[in-house]
Order: structure tokens, then sequence, then C-alpha cells
């Protein structure tokens, strides 16, 4: 096509897109998806051509002019890239000895609508990769995920498409105990995708059998193969004991399953001129609301997205919280320089339902906002891996840095725990002025 800056950003967009510097030509894999996103932008300017030729001159036309006529095929390309957590997406032409390799992974899912494979990651699964490619002289190229492959789920509050899944699904009964023990949303849907997981580790086995010993076989593998948090581990075991406890009357055997201890880890902290030079940086009014709100507030992601215009208590300056984590509601600050930016917000976008509402409608997406966080952090030239919960993990040690009281801060930020609140006071740099490193004294 001609070089056009505009069709070459779509191009760009496409699943799997890569420019081939040889042919000087795009190369895009033909997935249903892919073809229709095609056919919908250049329309009239689509024309379906197989003689194409590569361009005269290139590198391809030279070795094609100087190449004997009984020359090898290339080798064919196996694609892997990592497109969610401890996840792996395999891209390839169909081979019977592959899919049959793909099969035997933990975890591994046909998407029958864009033609690929997935399976969990592990060093074992990696080897085997690169066993299967280097006995077939195949080609194992890895490729960055695009950000517009991501896919939602289509119970998810953003509302996207469903990715569609090959295994076992959890049975009816567990998804209705979750409902009748009013389990958040989210907690749901966590514990949903970690039990789905489980028993489909076990494909053969009926759920009610899985003994204890298999259990414990499950999440060794998650340890040691997948390198899983302690955090994350913690989370499996809940989903798993919430079946057989919950569900099935309660085996008390599965009360016995070893847990790690939590990983004692800091919260990443932007000092106050981080959080000025961020801001500033936003040209948008939309995205540097939330920015402000998230901060000045201290609320979560999941907060944000759920308000409402009426939750605005200008009066008094303070914002209500309702069915925060926990089922808890509770209200917290409203800054008045915050106000201000709303108010012209309010006036500009006008939205119906939620404070912050997607150009379609309806409860704007955590993904979204996220990718406000990011471009931020680039142009403002933070290198630290901070993201939007980094904003309400400043604004609490801010808040202490400036002598607020620990309990009312504990109070904003909607923690049951003053245990959890006290992790600020490790982080905080309130008096570490006033110590001096036993270097400064010496004569260097």
């Amino acid at each position: 096509m001609p070089k056009d800056e505009t069709d070459i950003r779509f191009i760009r967009s496409l699943k799997y897109a890569r420019w081939d510097t040889q042919e000087f030509c795009w190369y895009i894999t033909a997935t249903p998806a892919n073809r229709e996103l095609i056919v919908k932008y250049f329309g009239v300017r689509l024309e379906q051509r197989d003689d194409l030729e590569p361009a005269e001159g290139t590198q391809k036309t030279r070795e094609r002019k100087t190449a004997p006529a009984t020359s090898a095929m290339e080798p064919a390309t196996l694609l892997v890239s990592e497109y969610r957590t401890g996840r792996i997406r395999l891209v390839f032409s169909y081979h019977a000895e592959l899919v049959t390799l793909v099969k035997s992974f933990p975890f591994a899912r046909w998407d029958a609508d864009n033609k690929w494979w997935s399976a969990a990651v592990s060093p074992h699964v990696e080897e085997q990769l690169k066993a299967f490619c280097a006995r077939m002289n195949w080609q194992l190229r890895r490729v960055a995920e695009p950000e517009s492959a991501h896919l939602v789920r289509k119970d998810s509050p953003e509302g996207k498409a469903k990715e569609k899944f090959s295994g076992r699904e959890v049975p009816d009964a567990y998804l209705e105990k979750l409902t009748l023990r009013r389990y958040s949303w989210s907690t749901v849907k966590t514990y949903k995708t970690l039990f789905r997981d489980f028993i489909n580790y076990y494909p053969t086995r009926p759920v009610d059998e899985i003994t204890e010993k298999e259990i414990l076989a499950y999440l060794r593998f998650l340890v040691q193969e997948r390198g899983i948090s302690g955090s994350y581990q913690n989370q499996v075991i809940n989903a798993i004991k919430f079946y057989y406890e919950q569900v099935l009357g309660g085996n008390r055997k599965f009360y016995y399953i070893e847990r790690p201890e939590r990983d004692r880890t800091l919260p990443v902290v932007l000092s106050e001129e981080e959080v000025e030079r961020l801001i500033r940086t936003v040209d948008n009014l939309k995205h540097q609301c939330i920015l402000l709100v998230i901060y000045s507030a201290g609320l979560r992601i999941s907060e944000l997205l759920s308000l409402r215009p009426g939750d605005l208590d200008r009066d008094r300056l303070l914002i209500h919280l309702k069915s925060a984590k926990g089922r808890k509601d509770r209200v917290t600050l409203l800054s008045k320089r915050t106000l201000q930016y709303l108010d012209q917000y309010l006036d500009l976008y006008r939205p119906e339902e939620y404070l912050f509402e997607s150009p379609e409608g309806g409860m704007y997406s955590a993904r979204s906002a996220q990718k406000i966080m990011k471009r931020a952090l680039e142009t403002a030239c933070i290198q630290k891996p901070a993201t939007l919960h980094t904003l309400r993990h400043s604004f609490a040690t801010h808040l202490l840095e400036r002598g607020t009281d620990l309990r009312y801060i504990q109070m904003l930020l909607g923690h049951g725990s003053a245990k959890t609140t006290q992790i600020y006071t490790h982080i905080t740099a309130k008096g570490m002025d006033q110590v001096k490193s036993p270097l400064d004294n010496l004569n260097i």
C-alpha cells in the first residue's frame, strides 16, 4: 500500500502485525477478527491478489533471481507472546505433532475464534517448545503482545467480548454459594478463575473426588513451575477451600493446607513534587480529573469507577463511597481544588450515570484509567514502577508526613485494621531529614 501514517497506525493496531524490512510489506496473522477489521477499514481500497511479487530490488527478489528452482522452503514459524500474567499465546500453522504437544501443557486452551492456543508459562513448557522447533527446524519467534489484543470478560464492568474457554467450568453450586454469601463481583471473578484452573489441572477427575494430596501437588506445581507469589498462593487456597468447605459442607482435612507467609513488601510512593509534575503533564481534562480524584481522596480504582455525580457533597467537601471494599460505606475528602476541576469537567462532558464514563457510555474501564497513568509517568519522566494505586499510597504517606493522626488516615482509606495503615509509618520521610548518614562525617 502507499505510505500513509494513518494506515500504518491502523496496521500496527492489529494482532501480530510486523513489517518485513526485506520485502517491504506488512505481514498480519490471518485471524477472522483481523480480516473483518481490514475489510471494514480499507473498504473499496482493498484488493485481493494471489500473484503479487516482492518489490523489484528487494533482498527477496535478488535471492529469488539467483537461487536454484529447487531451493528449500523457508522454515515454519511459531509465534509466542505473553498476553496475560502467567500465560502465553501460541500461533502457528497446523502441525499434528505440535498440537499434541501443546495439549499436554497445563491449562492448554484452544481459541476457536482467533485460531490460536494458549497455555500456562513454565520452564518445562519453554524447553519443550524450543526442543520441538530445533528438531523440526522451525523458527521460534517471540513477539510483544499489542495492547489492543487484551480481552475482557463479557460479564465485567467494561462489557467487552468474552474470551472463550474450552475446559471444564466450575460447578453451578460454587457460583450460587458465592452469590448467596454476597461476595463482591471482583472476588467472585477471582475465585471462579482460580478454581476453574485447579479443576482443569485434573481434567478427568470428578471434582468432588480430588484428594488433599492432589491439591498439594497442584500447589507445588504453581510454586515450582509457575513461580507464583505468596499472596497469589493464598488466593488459590481460599478458592479451593471455599468449594470443599462451604459448598460441600466442610471437610476439615482441607483446613491443614500449609500457607505461605505474606511477602513483607513496602508500597511505592511518589513525592509531592512528582505528583504535581505527573498531573501537570496531562492535557486532557477528563484524564486529569481521574488522577486528581484518586490522589486527593485516596481512592481505589474500583471506588473511582463506581462514583456517581451525586456522591459529591459540595457543601461539606466530602465524597460518599457506597459499597466499597468489604461492602462498607465511608466518606473521604473532596479537595476544593479538585472540585474546581470537576466543575469544569461536568460542564464539558455532562456524564449521565457515572462520574467518569467511557465514550460509548457506561462505567469507565479500569484498563483505560491505568493507561492514563502509564502515559503520564512516561511524559513526566518518572522511573518508579508506579500505578494508579500508588497515588492512594502517596495520599496516605503525604497526610502522615504533614502530621495527620493515623486513625484519621485509617478512616479515610477504609482500612478495617490499624495494622494495615501502619505500613505507611515505614515509608514516610518525616523525621528522616534530621538523621545524618555516618558517611557524611568522614573526610573522603
